[in-house]
């Protein structure tokens, strides 16, 4: 049987978990906020996007007839998703969020491969190794969590 059967569901339920916990201790710190502040979310970076202006809406019906629709939204800008925007850390220490993010910045084209393999000091082939097991959804590998399985 391979072993790769038995990993993957191994490591949902130990990132469901996780994601569980973290749900839980985010509730028990809740109670302490103030009630009826408004908290804003942290601005973003000048050079990250924006999200898009929102659609007027439609007019209404006129005596049982149907409504005009609205006219759609503006769509927003890319992200924050740019080879400045990676972590500033040595290879050694890339956690496997680093290494998706890294896949990701380089797959939506905001960053050159040979920039990130120049700025991190890995080989094409390892950052190919990096987008193969997040295409192929092979996730234990990616996040690093094969040695704890034995290979």
């Amino acid at each position: 049987m391979s072993r790769t059967r038995w990993q993957r569901p191994l490591v949902l339920a130990v990132a469901s978990l996780a994601l569980a916990t973290g749900t839980a201790c985010a509730a028990q710190a809740a109670p302490g906020l103030t009630t009826g502040t408004s908290q804003t979310a942290p601005t973003a970076p000048s050079h990250c996007g924006r999200g898009g202006e929102g659609g007027k809406g439609g007019e209404g019906g006129q005596g049982g007839a149907p409504g005009r629709p609205g006219e759609p939204g503006k769509p927003g800008q890319l992200g924050c998703l740019t080879l400045r925007d990676l972590p500033d850390k040595p290879k050694a220490d890339l956690t496997g969020m680093d290494r998706i993010r890294i896949v990701l910045i380089v797959e939506s084209g905001q960053a050159k491969k040979a920039d990130v393999v120049k700025k991190y000091k890995i080989s094409e082939k390892e950052l190919d190794t990096w987008d193969k097991q997040f295409r192929d959804g092979d996730w234990a590998a990616l996040l690093g969590l094969n040695s704890l399985f034995g290979s």
